[in-house]
């Protein structure tokens, strides 16, 4: 995708949308309203997992705090929307760039102590049961790999490269490349490492965040408390940072229609929708994450709706449409490859991921006080 914005920098056009990107490469109208729809999917599930995600940290902590305590997880979902609906009014991605590098930093953070905290869980006398077993049932085991796929799909994938790319000043070849490498390093090394030594202490009882492991509802704290907290502290920030930045789109979009571009940024004529437009569209966000706190369930259809076609599929499209290699090389057939083996895994993984939101809709009871891994 880099190498396509790349060459299309050379040849004079800069696309600061992925929509527009495509739509130019594709020398199609409709692609354009396509990935604005997977676009908002992506955005929309990422701010929504994120808020639940955050108020269920808050949460963790004050069920150990406060055992007794009668706040519910929406609570903490409606505290987590106040500071997001004050933090969404950052005007741009540009403004964002601070918060950008200490997110990078949280990351890291956050998952040293996560994997110290589960090494000293796995190596305590007080150290859980351990079952690493599969599902008993065959077709279990196909609709959770591709659900799976699907998560592991949303963890890597970006589907604002090319609004990323824009932030940087011309030229820009190379430049992205350079980022891209660094941020899979980490991304790679932070969420495999939280990953295994997770799976290493608890097994499949391993909870979707595992801090819920660490801090168990009944028994001791699994790690020094304190430890714990920082890590609660590091990835809530973190997750503020997270809705911010994927957010963006969404804001852009909709101020496409509403701001006034012959005024400043902080006019009463474009202050005001604009802080109207944020507030509602946070807001939702909020709302459906207190509604429905399906947090494993968001992840597999925001990976398998939005991810794939967004991250797996259109790039190798585009980079065939773009550079034109011969149909009798290799590269050409290996993107073509992976464009039909990930349609398929993306239409797996969507109906997979449907499934199981479907089954855990039909067992649970709205605004609970519970996540659904």
């Amino acid at each position: 995708m880099s190498l396509v914005l790349d060459h299309c920098e050379r040849a004079g056009r800069r696309h600061i949308r992925f929509r527009e990107l495509a739509a130019d490469v594709l020398g199609s109208g409709w692609m354009f309203y396509f990935v604005i729809f997977i676009q908002t999917a992506i955005n929309t599930g990422i701010s929504i997992g994120a808020i639940l995600l955050a108020g269920e940290c808050l949460q963790i902590m004050y069920s150990n705090l406060s055992p007794d305590g009668s706040l519910k997880l929406y609570h903490f979902i409606a505290m987590v929307t106040v500071v997001m609906i004050l933090l969404s009014q950052f005007p741009s991605f540009h403004s964002l760039r601070h918060i950008n590098l200490g997110s990078l930093l949280l990351s890291l953070g956050y998952t040293f102590l996560v994997v110290a905290a589960c090494i000293n869980a796995g190596t305590s006398k007080n150290a859980p049961p351990r079952d690493y077993s599969l599902e008993s049932s065959e077709s279990s085991k196909i609709f959770s790999a591709f659900t799976s796929i699907s998560i592991i799909a949303a963890i890597f994938g970006n589907g604002i490269l090319p609004e990323i790319q824009a932030t940087l000043s011309p030229p820009t070849t190379g430049k992205m490349v350079k980022g891209l490498i660094m941020c899979y390093t980490v991304i790679f090394l932070t969420f495999y490492s939280a990953a295994v030594s997770g799976y290493w202490v608890f097994g499949n009882k391993s909870n979707s965040n595992i801090l819920k492991s660490l801090m168990p509802d009944e028994g001791p704290s699994l790690a020094p408390v304190w430890v714990l907290g920082l890590a609660v502290v590091f990835v809530l920030l973190q997750l503020f940072a997270i809705g911010l930045v994927y957010s963006q789109v969404a804001y852009e979009i909709m101020e496409k229609k509403s701001a006034d571009v012959k005024r400043g940024m902080f006019s009463k004529r474009n202050l005001i929708p604009r802080i109207i437009l944020r507030t509602l569209y946070v807001t939702f966000c909020g709302f459906f994450a207190a509604m429905l706190p399906f947090f494993g369930d968001i992840n597999g259809v925001v990976g398998a709706i939005g991810f794939i076609p967004l991250d797996f599929v259109l790039p190798m499209l585009l980079y065939n449409m773009t550079y034109k290699p011969k149909r009798s090389s290799l590269l050409y057939w290996i993107n073509n490859s992976i464009i039909i083996v990930f349609t398929c895994v993306g239409m797996m993984g969507s109906f997979s991921s449907i499934r199981k939101l479907v089954l855990d809709a039909k067992e649970f009871k709205l605004f609970s006080s519970d996540v659904v891994d």
